[in-house]
């Protein structure tokens, strides 16, 4: 057991990861140093080696022939020596053996300091130690090494010191390893590399990006033309997401995630890839479907290397930090994140049945709230465009429940655009007043009983097959049920109103409120029953506070109106504060070139007077359609044109409200304008002296409809209006005869050549007399012009 504890452990690879960045650099740094102490060592032993070569060739060995006359001194030492030898006690075969090695050169030139005898073959049976005892010692004082105290460490056994040498630096060693690394330097260096100029550094540059294009539009076009046999290119062209070279770096790496996206997009099949299981495996298979396997392996895995490419891209930008290769530099990081961005959106909308689809959901709704205004838009608009097509409402559940949980996660402070994006969701078609249970409700198969009581034996036989068929042919119906359908949208819906409701709730000065309140006078029609008494309260309470804008406390009215035309039709509740309001508000309206909330008050008054006008007094009619009559006469002519199509409709809903036209009738009490109640302010003692005014509108579409309801708003005869006004709703009428692209709508047209050419002429028409001009052609063109218009162009000319 001892023995197990002691044994060093190979740690896993959690422990490798969580490894802190100073350890892995201790380990790095301690690499190196041993790889270069190893390279010192080695230059050593050459040099050595080298020097003993020149050593072994510069001496010479010496001549055996005349030693007398070269070294008599020498000689006569030897001789002595010799004499000294005791020649009698050696044997003579030992003595010849010395004969004959001091006849060899190789004996005098011989390195005697080495430790091998000569005659090691003959003298095997030597002891080791005998053989130790040869070499000789060289007796040098190593100076005593100072030790450095460790902290110690306990075991078992008990506290064991630890002690490490102080090292020792050698100036000598250091002196060489300069003069080593100085030699190195020198052998190394190279001719210096020619500077290029910009202009040959751009042909240059523009070579390697066109030869980079090639080799992108070759694998791309190989896979293409046979994805099963090519996915490995996959790689190849995903392994140049890691371009080096600097010069072109940035440019090939967004040709490559464009290049990839599109191929995805196109090669992808049209269901999702799972991963096989182990009996599956084991299995032995066609070469077809093995073929096929290991393309969907081989796709999946790439798509997945893709993706996790991309969100590195995008958290580089966002870190903004310099990598160690140094290819790309920090102003091109944020281009290279708007192209993964652009590339995951696109991916979003182009593939939400793929693989790993909500994790492109996870990336992508964070950058909805990004500070980059561009990235922002770019993902919202995304998030829009897989909303109006997606049909089952899977991906859109997805999408809403990280969204929602985003929102929450940072305390309601988002963009509002992001809940702007939750309009865009196609749930129009559900039917929540039903419940689920009556919707589609699965075909019940007749019992055995049920079948012997009313069938014969052979009637029974017909109808076991054809509920055996219609089994079959419901398991493999590839269309979702409209069940399955129902409960996702349901779902989604509920998660809104949640994300709604906490808004209303906790943040009610929120810069999402405009956008809460838009969302649930869309949605209003389709929230239970159980919520509505609460609902209009709140929306009261946030009208009366005074905190909203204009158009917030007109989006409060709108909901209030859609929830009671809905559901709320079997509720006993009088919304007459919400008429109040509207009623002393409509002056508000912007009368400029923004014309702010005219749409949410066209569409206020449908929902509050014609769809509820069993509900709505004679009173209160007469007070709104005089009060749009007066609003007519201030705003711009398309604002204009919506108010009185509007007056129009009411007129027909409410038939008794012509006594408006009469300037002759009479009733008890007088006209109170400037009351804010409209069920008292006396409306039927007035007219609609406005649309005279209006008559002599300068915009002929304004001229017409004021026309025609001083005729009584008639549906035939000469006061009628043409099927192209008539059969148009206010706010269409409001968009078609819209100015804002600062033009005369409809364009003024003559039918005189003369004008034109006056026209045409520039200067010399504005010099002349306006008023001249106008008489000159009133047979024929000022006639038709109202005094207004006149006005208008003298105004807009000088």
């Amino acid at each position: 057991m001892k023995a197990r504890r002691n044994k060093k452990q190979i740690p896993s690879f959690r422990k490798l990861i969580k490894t802190s960045k100073v350890k892995l650099e201790n380990k790095l740094k301690n690499k190196q140093f041993k790889q270069q102490s190893t390279l010192k060592k080695y230059r050593k032993e050459q040099r050595k080696l080298r020097q003993a070569v020149k050593d072994a060739v510069s001496k010479k060995p010496i001549p055996l022939e005349n030693p007398k006359e070269k070294r008599p001194g020498k000689r006569i030492e030897r001789e002595e020596e010799e004499e000294a030898l005791p020649l009698d006690m050696m044997d003579e075969d030992d003595l010849q053996l010395m004969k004959d090695l001091g006849q060899r050169a190789s004996f005098l030139t011989r390195d005697l300091s080495s430790s091998e005898p000569v005659h090691a073959k003959k003298r095997k049976h030597e002891r080791i130690i005998d053989k130790y005892e040869k070499i000789p010692r060289t007796l040098q004082t190593a100076p005593e090494k100072e030790l450095i105290h460790l902290l110690p460490i306990k075991d078992e056994s008990g506290i064991i010191p630890q002690t490490r040498e102080k090292p020792v630096t050698d100036s000598n060693k250091d002196e060489e390893d300069q003069e080593e690394e100085r030699e190195l330097e020198e052998e190394i260096t190279e001719d210096p590399i020619q500077e290029l100029t910009i202009e040959e550094h751009l042909i240059e540059r523009k070579k390697k990006l066109q030869e980079k294009k090639m080799h992108i539009a070759a694998l791309a076009s190989a896979i293409l033309s046979d994805p099963e046999s090519n996915i490995k290119k996959l790689k190849e062209l995903r392994s140049m997401l890691m371009e080096q070279d600097p010069d072109v770096a940035v440019t090939v790496r967004k040709l490559v995630i464009v290049s990839l996206m599109e191929l995805f997009k196109d090669i992808t099949p049209s269901y999702k890839i799972r991963p096989l299981t182990e009996a599956e495996k084991s299995t032995k298979t066609r070469k077809e479907t093995q073929k096929l396997r290991e393309f969907e392996e081989g796709l999946v895995s790439q798509y997945k290397f893709y993706l996790e490419n991309l969100e590195q891209m995008v958290k580089d930008w966002k870190q903004r930090k310099l990598k160690k290769s140094n290819v790309v530099s920090l102003k091109a990081y944020k281009g290279l994140a708007e192209v993964a961005v652009k590339s995951l959106c696109e991916l979003l909308v182009a593939l939400p049945h793929f693989n790993f689809h909500n994790n492109i959901i996870v990336l992508i709704v964070p950058l909805m709230n990004d500070v980059s205004k561009s990235i922002s838009e770019m993902c919202c608009e995304a998030v829009k465009k897989l909303f109006k097509q997606d049909k089952l409402g899977q991906a859109s559940l997805g999408v809403i429940k990280v969204i929602s949980g985003f929102v929450k996660g940072r305390n309601y402070e988002v963009r509002p655009e992001m809940l702007k994006t939750f309009l865009c969701l196609r749930i129009k078609e559900v039917e929540v007043k039903k419940d689920t249970e009556d919707i589609n409700k699965p075909k019940k198969f007749m019992t055995f009983k049920e079948k012997r009581k009313s069938l014969s034996r052979m009637q029974r036989k017909w109808k076991k097959a054809e509920e055996k068929l219609e089994r079959e042919l419901r398991e493999a119906e590839a269309s979702e049920s409209a069940e399955k359908k129902l409960k996702l949208h349901t779902e989604t819906l509920n998660i809104v109103f949640v994300t709604y409701f906490r808004i209303l709730k906790k943040a009610q000065r929120s810069p999402l409120l405009p956008a809460v309140l838009e969302g649930l006078a869309k949605f209003a029609h389709l929230i239970n029953v159980e919520f509505f008494d609460d609902l209009l309260v709140v929306l009261h309470t946030l009208i009366e506070s005074g905190d909203l804008s204009y158009q917030e406390s007109l989006h409060c009215v709108q909901t209030a109106f859609h929830i009671l035309s809905g559901q709320g039709d079997v509720l006993n509740i009088d919304p007459m504060k919400f008429y109040t309001h509207l009623y002393k508000t409509l002056f508000k309206l912007h009368a400029g070139a923004t014309n702010e909330g005219v749409e949410i008050v066209l569409q206020c008054l449908d929902v509050m007077l014609t769809k509820r006008r069993k509900q709505v007094s004679q009173q209160r009619a007469l007070a709104f359609i005089k009060r749009l009559c007066t609003l007519a006469l201030h705003v711009l002519p398309n604002s204009s044109i919506g108010i009185l199509a509007t007056t129009r409709i009411l007129m027909h809903t409410f038939p008794k409200t012509d006594l408006l036209l009469d300037s002759e009738s009479q009733g008890s009490g007088v006209f109170l304008p400037e009351l804010e109640e409209p069920e008292y302010c006396n409306a039927q003692n007035t007219a609609l002296w406005e649309l005279h005014a209006l008559r002599r509108h300068y915009h002929p579409i304004v001229q017409r409809f004021a026309a025609h309801l001083i005729a009584g708003a008639p549906s035939e005869g000469s006061g009628a209006l043409k099927p192209e006004l008539s059969r148009r709703s206010a706010a269409e009428l409001f968009e078609a005869y819209s100015m804002a692209e600062m033009t005369f709508n409809p364009p003024v047209e003559s039918s005189n050549p003369k004008i034109k050419g006056k026209v045409l002429q520039g200067d010399s028409f504005l010099n002349e007399d306006l008023n001249q001009l106008i008489k000159r052609y009133s047979s024929e063109v000022a006639t038709e012009l109202p005094l207004d218009f006149t006005k208008y162009l003298k105004t807009s000319l000088h």
